[in-house]
Order: C-alpha cells, then structure tokens, then sequence
C-alpha cells in the first residue's frame, strides 16, 4: 500500500479554509458579543497565514441581514439586532489578516427566514467544487450556531471536514451548548485539530 502523509491535517491540494462570521458584532463589545469571541482571531490568523503560503483557497463567512431580519427581537426572534448590512457592526474584524481578494459568503440575507450554514441559499458547495475541494477546515463564531450548521452542511455534502477546535467559541445560551455542538460535530465525522497540528 501507498504511504499516507502521517500529517493528515496539513493543508494541501484539495484542500480550503472556511472561516466563519468573524465579525464586530460577536466579538467583545458587539451587538451579540460571543464570550471569549477574540481568542479565535490569532488562531485562525495562523491557519490563514499557512494557506496562503500554499496558494490554497480561503472563504469567509457573514450574517449579512437586512434591518428588519426575524431573527431580531423586534420581529419576533431571539437575537439582539446584529450584522446588519452595511454596519460597522457587520463588518470583519481588523485584527483578521484577511487577504482582500478572498471571496465572501454572505447568508441570511431575507427578511423573512433565518440561515446559520455558509451553505443554505449561497450555492457555497458549487464554488468548492469548482476549485477541486474536497476536504474544509473550518473555524469561527459560533461553535454551536453557524460553525456547527456550517460543519455538519459540508459533511452532509461530502466534503470532509477539518473543525479548528480552538478557533471556535460558543455563545452557550444554555449552559453546555458549545461541547454539545462539539460533539455532535465530532460523531457527525468532522475531525479535530488544534493548534496548527
């Protein structure tokens, strides 16, 4: 038999980096702060430096919702208003070494109808697809809304997945959401790595 890569979760040919709604709004100070939000920033700043070294794709996610989104308290929904388009609350993070020419996966973007997965109406497996991925690591906020969605999506659509565990942070509305989501990702297929290893 061929030898494999002992390495399996160094990133290569076949391979992209997804990052997740790395916004103001979830971050310290936001509109719907997840705790402990900033600490995924140097991580995934690491993962995006090790991709680009390799010309590999990244992808970044955003909630790009209109004011009057139903998620929002105001309609009905559970959240604070957050990410509304075009507000300083939706946009990435400065700390993020975002590349410019990284394309953006915006979601949720209808009134009427919540979306966590980068994958729900923005045709995201396509673009995969079309650039040969086959395999997504992926980290970001929340570990148990839109990482999670996120996650479980891509294994759904045959990709395997990579979760950066320590690029992620819950919002743990209920105590104990963020580990759950965790594990439920990790049965669902994804594998854990953490610290570029």
């Amino acid at each position: 038999m061929p030898k494999r890569d002992p390495d399996v979760t160094t990133p290569g040919p076949g391979d992209a980096l997804v990052l997740v709604d790395v916004q103001n709004d979830f971050l310290p100070g936001g509109r719907l702060a997840v705790p402990g939000g900033d600490a995924v920033i140097p991580v995934l700043n690491r993962w995006i430096a090790r991709f680009r070294a390799k010309g590999l794709p990244i992808f970044a996610s955003r909630d790009w919702h209109p004011a009057n989104h139903c998620s929002f308290v105001e309609q009905g929904g559970p959240w604070p208003p957050h990410c509304v388009m075009g507000t300083p609350g939706a946009e990435f993070t400065r700390d993020l070494d975002l590349p410019p020419e990284v394309p953006i996966i915006s979601k949720a973007m209808r009134p009427e109808k919540e979306a966590f997965s980068d994958f729900e109406d923005t045709g995201f497996e396509h673009k995969l697809r079309e650039l040969g991925v086959n395999r997504v690591f992926v980290g970001g906020l929340a570990t148990d809304y839109c990482v999670r969605a996120t996650v479980l999506d891509a294994l759904r659509e045959g990709f395997s997945v990579l979760l950066i565990e320590d690029g992620v942070r819950a919002v743990d509305v209920n105590p104990g959401d963020g580990g759950r989501a965790l594990e439920e990702m990790r049965s669902a297929g994804a594998r854990p790595v953490r610290n570029g290893r």
